[in-house]
């Protein structure tokens, strides 16, 4: 018997008879191994069908409890890739706009950024009243991915005023993200968003390397510099890898 067959042995002999659901049992187990340090961040856990075999449940016992710890933030599904335990949640304050790369370095995490998109286009009848700008009018659509730790935790989705920014397009955004640039040339003077539950399209589950079906989370922002808009972003996190917290006063 291998170290983790065995040690998977031990464990599936501690909930013994417990009485509580086997899909409960089998997420007790998993979150102690987390809660103790046993497996600590980023610790590959064994696939389904290796923990078919070493617990003697069903497949559908063990994906309802790998589902609900993704659910819970304590695990991280990356299709194709395998399910590893999760850092704990990125955070972000509900009222205030921050630098992404500046959030995850303050976590003491690695940040990088991969450009997926980053083009000129006309502005459509929508973007061009959310942008205040003329239909037909030029503007700057940038998708970038970021990451922390190599896990892909935002997809930031932004369409830029070009009168404003005229330059954006020649930035090299994996160096300095767009919100540090734009920060630069047109300090942001007031902003407005709006939080939204959602799941993610298929194409947005590829980049985030979650399955479909998983809840996000969607911050939709636009900013001012004096008068001027200066940008409309779509801001898309995985539900089990951030949050966001608000401190009130009365």
């Amino acid at each position: 018997m291998t170290a983790p067959q065995s040690e998977m042995a031990t464990l599936a002999a501690q909930l013994g008879d417990e009485p509580a659901p086997l899909y409960a049992r089998v997420k007790q187990m998993i979150s102690a191994q987390i809660h103790t340090g046993a497996w600590p961040p980023h610790h590959r856990v064994p696939s389904e069908s290796e923990l078919v075999a070493q617990l003697g449940f069903s497949r559908m016992t063990i994906n309802r409890a790998l589902r609900e710890l993704t659910a819970d933030g304590l695990l991280v599904r990356m299709q194709g890739v395998g399910t590893f335990v999760a850092e704990p949640k990125g955070q972000s304050a509900l009222f205030e706009v921050h630098n992404i790369a500046d959030e995850i370095a303050a976590r003491g995490h690695r940040h990088h950024c991969v450009v997926v998109r980053l083009v000129e286009e006309k502005a459509g009848a929508e973007r061009a009243v959310l942008l205040d700008v003329r239909e037909g009018e030029r503007v700057f659509h940038s998708v970038i991915v970021h990451y922390e730790n190599d896990v892909p935790v935002q997809i930031e989705d932004r369409y830029v005023n070009a009168s404003v920014a005229p330059d954006y397009l020649k930035q090299d955004f994996t160096v300095a993200t767009p919100y540090a640039y734009l920060m630069q040339i047109a300090p942001m003077s007031e902003g407005e968003h709006v939080v939204e539950a959602i799941l993610a399209e298929p194409a947005e589950c590829k980049l985030l390397q979650i399955e479909r079906g998983e809840p996000c989370l969607l911050i939709r922002r636009r900013t001012w510099s004096g008068r001027r808009t200066v940008t409309v972003a779509r801001l898309l996190y995985p539900g089990s890898r951030h949050r966001l917290e608000g401190r009130f006063a009365s």
